[in-house]
């Protein structure tokens, strides 16, 4: 069947839309992207996002706002993705939305009793299934998260489908806003597939250097303002610090943890101990290098480390972050996504694509050995399209 997956990650810079046909072989799915695409945020929606993401700053009347207007542009976006593959809506089966993530709380709170995890992912479902009158699945976290677990990642299962190697050991690496890996060892299947969010990935650089230019810019593009500056060793101590670093797989985290907050707290040391914003982005960049490079070392299994180690995400464009992850993990052999076989922007869109293919077939989309669930779940919301009859 055709499926389409649609999300927008933590940096929030727009819609990934992938059109994927799968199918089964062999007892697992079985993936062909037919079209891929980025449709960005009209002007001004990115920092309406950002703003409501923030812990404590969100206004309730805004959030439901902004979740039926995500829903009108998700639709959009799928409607789009069909029409540049040149397929008819009505040929395609399912929708599978991550929505927008804004704010995603998995470690356990006791209140009156019980035991809350939390998560909150924004883009109305039912706009889109109206709108395309194609069946969607969506809201995938709540119930991972529901059964114990972390309800994240959600990438590992594609990644093995995708890149895992008969004879040699992979680590796919996504450099989104928050930086997540999937070691596969050699072999075939799920079985010994390990992940986990390490930490930061873009979301730390893109605060910084968007509060340091006042918003002129979002990113540090091909990370020049790094390469003019130089690590501050005591800063780059402090951060190495995070108590995140040093929590044990399963986890995952958010914005809650490496968002604004932090970014505020690394403005006023900086400008304590005089750290140059070239400096300041240039630590961070290493920082977020030396982070993935302490869970690889520490986490998986001593062969990860001369592992083929994939890169994908937009950190995937920064040179500067990718140089010193080699610096960090010398004896990996580095390469991209597309070198490995499947475009690096599509990677997570047709992930929700094959989750909602899993869910309408009655199949567990999440990995306990991963994400720390008591056991596999079927994942997400089923919101009918026009004439559903139901999946068969």
């Amino acid at each position: 069947m055709n499926v389409i997956g649609l999300m927008s990650g933590t940096s929030a810079d727009g819609i990934d839309a992938a059109l994927l046909e799968v199918g089964p072989n062999r007892g697992l799915p079985k993936l062909r992207l037919l079209c891929f695409g980025v449709f960005p945020f009209p002007n001004g929606l990115r920092e309406r996002i950002l703003r409501v993401a923030d812990a404590g700053s969100g206004a309730t009347p805004e959030i439901c706002h902004l979740n039926v207007l995500l829903g009108e542009l998700f639709a959009k976006a799928a409607i789009a993705i069909a029409r540049r593959a040149g397929i008819p809506l009505h040929d395609v089966a399912l929708i599978g939305s991550h929505g927008q993530t804004i704010a995603h709380i998995p470690h356990p709170t006791v209140e009156f009793g019980v035991s809350v995890r939390s998560t909150l992912q924004i883009g109305e479902p039912s706009v889109i299934a109206e709108r395309t009158g194609i069946t969607t699945v969506a809201d995938f976290r709540p119930r991972e998260m529901a059964a114990g677990g972390q309800g994240a990642p959600f990438t590992p299962y594609l990644h093995a489908l995708l890149f895992r190697h008969p004879r040699r050991n992979r680590i796919v690496l996504n450099l989104g806003g928050i930086a997540n890996l999937t070691f596969l060892p050699n072999g075939r299947g799920l079985r010994g597939v390990l992940a986990f969010d390490t930490g930061p990935g873009n979301v730390l650089i893109d605060g910084l250097v968007a509060r340091l230019t006042g918003g002129a810019m979002g990113a540090d593009l091909d990370g020049r303002i790094a390469a003019s500056g130089k690590v501050g060793p005591r800063l780059l101590r402090w951060l190495m610090t995070h108590p995140y670093l040093h929590r044990r797989p399963p986890k995952s985290t958010g914005r809650e943890e490496f968002g604004s907050s932090l970014v505020e707290a690394l403005l006023r040391r900086a400008a304590a101990r005089d750290v140059t914003e070239e400096d300041l982005v240039a630590t961070v960049t290493t920082f977020t290098a030396r982070s993935i490079a302490l869970h690889v070392r520490r986490d998986l299994p001593p062969g990860a480390t001369s592992a083929e180690l994939i890169t994908c995400g937009g950190g995937a464009d920064n040179p500067i972050l990718i140089k010193r992850l080699q610096e960090a993990l010398p004896d990996c052999r580095f390469l991209t996504a597309n070198e490995a076989g499947f475009p690096s922007r599509a990677i997570e869109a047709s992930a929700f694509a094959l989750l909602a293919y899993l869910t309408a077939h009655g199949l567990p989309g999440n990995l306990p050995r991963i994400t720390g669930a008591t056991h596999p779940a079927i994942l997400g919301k089923i919101v009918p399209g026009k004439g559903f009859r139901g999946i068969r």
